[in-house]
């Protein structure tokens, strides 16, 4: 999820500043609203389960694909089935480009021995250089993000009014348990925050242990709204727009923030914003880290999904305290 919001910025500058351009995405069905309203971009739904299923679904995909009069393709994904596809296209004679993850600097920057800790390119600075090998020139430095979204009827039941509240969102999951936040300090930050009445905190997240987590937070609080199960993602999206500041792990929910031009706080355990995936637009100051001073080998990996002994506990070094005079301040 959040490697597609992060080409979302990226595709609305393309098309912003070169107008006579049409994109069309390829992506599965579930990603369609990130790119609703961005104008000149067409979405073109995968079927991964029946049609586009399998070597033979992919020789359907590129059928189809051939039938949009595609100039050139960016592979944003470079995985095993968008190189092949984009390798059909180069046969064809369609200029290709795809996006060069970094693979050997991000494991220079988390290897446990002769550690290089230093930023390597973002991904979405990776992006722009897949398009400007196809020919096009984008320059993301002062990016615009759509307006603030109009919260229908269905949503505002469940929210309220904002009035003069500030809005905060919490997305305190994530893909690998080495990236979320203990669940006891969670509940602490959550408690700090929602003692101001003047905060009115929205919880995100899926699936049902998760949502009964997101229930124990909740409860007791007025002001504190456990929205997972209850919107479906264009009216998450439209939520997340209206937020004043989204507190997120290492995960999708931060970009999809971001994607929306809404100010984001990023919690970091095992990984750490150095290896690219920092939120777009987004100043450093907002990635709290975990200590590297008493967890040296911190970044352990790009991803969260390595484990490694004693590293356990590295993000209780980010106190609540801390976390919440951050999102203050902001």
């Amino acid at each position: 999820m959040g490697d597609v919001a992060m080409t979302v910025p990226v595709i609305r500058t393309l098309v912003e500043q070169n107008p006579e351009v049409k994109i069309t995405v390829v992506s599965r069905p579930f990603f369609k609203p990130f790119f609703d309203g961005i104008p000149n971009v067409d979405f073109f739904a995968v079927d991964l389960k029946e049609r586009h299923k399998g070597f033979f679904g992919l020789m359907k995909l590129y059928s189809d694909l051939k039938k949009q009069k595609i100039d050139a393709v960016a592979d944003l994904h470079n995985v095993l089935r968008s190189q092949i596809i984009r390798t059909l296209f180069a046969l064809s004679g369609k200029k290709v480009a795809f996006t060069d993850k970094g693979r050997a600097d991000k494991k220079a920057l988390t290897r446990a021995e002769n550690k290089i800790f230093k930023p390597v390119k973002t991904m979405v600075e990776r992006h722009v250089e897949t398009f400007k090998k196809l020919g096009f020139n984008i320059d993301i430095s002062n990016p615009k993000f759509p307006q603030q979204a109009t919260l229908n009827l269905e949503i505002l039941k469940i929210t309220g009014e904002k009035a003069n509240q500030k809005w905060i969102g919490i997305a305190p999951f994530a893909q690998y348990e080495s990236k979320v936040y203990p669940q006891d300090l969670m509940q602490e930050t959550i408690h700090k925050l929602a003692s101001d009445s003047n905060n009115r905190i929205f919880l995100f997240g899926g699936g049902n242990k998760e949502i009964q987590i997101l229930d124990s937070f909740a409860n007791g609080k007025e002001n504190v709204i456990n929205v997972a199960g209850k919107l479906k993602l264009p009216q998450e999206l439209d939520l997340i727009s209206n937020l004043d500041v989204m507190l997120s792990m290492d995960s999708g929910n931060a970009h999809i923030a971001a994607m929306l031009g809404t100010k984001v706080i990023t919690l970091w355990g095992a990984t750490h914003p150095f290896a690219g995936f920092a939120p777009f637009n987004q100043p450093i100051e907002n990635c709290l880290v975990s200590d590297r001073e008493k967890f040296p080998q911190l970044p352990t990996s790009v991803y969260g999904n390595k484990k490694v002994e004693g590293y356990e506990d590295a993000m209780r070094t980010i106190s609540p305290e801390k976390i919440v005079e951050k999102i203050l301040a902001i």
